[in-house]
């Protein structure tokens, strides 16, 4: 049963990324993996904040929950493998600089927002929820 959840989560981040990675990429330059960088992020924070949520409001969401919305939902639609190759890419054309703009940029806003998902709520705030 648990694969199954996991699954639909997956169907679920998977569509999403793919959705809105076709999106941002018709609004700005494909020079730069700006879709890819954004929707990295932006599921980074989604993690942090699904297991501060689990752990803080909702001490009561089950295990099947997290597994559908953070295995699931959040595995699906970040893609370290995107990343990789796009930066490998980078390199390959000899864009340097973007290369490692792409790196710096991905990991320190990666790491800076899962770490506001999870601490960046005030507790007050957390607790009157």
């Amino acid at each position: 049963m648990e694969t199954w959840i996991v699954g639909l989560g997956g169907v679920v981040g998977a569509i999403a990324r793919y959705l809105l990675s076709k999106w941002i990429s018709d609004k700005v330059s494909r020079q730069f993996p700006t879709a890819t960088l954004l929707i990295n992020i932006t599921g980074a924070f989604a993690l942090g904040w699904l297991t501060r949520v689990s752990q803080t409001w909702l001490p009561e969401v089950t295990q099947r929950a997290m597994l559908f919305l953070g295995t699931g939902v959040c595995g699906a639609y970040t893609t370290f493998s995107t990343f990789s190759y796009e930066f490998t890419m980078l390199l390959e054309s000899g864009q340097y600089r973007q290369a490692i703009a792409y790196l710096v940029t991905t990991l320190v806003f990666g790491l800076s927002a899962t770490a506001f998902g999870l601490y960046g709520w005030p507790q007050s705030r957390l607790q009157g929820m």
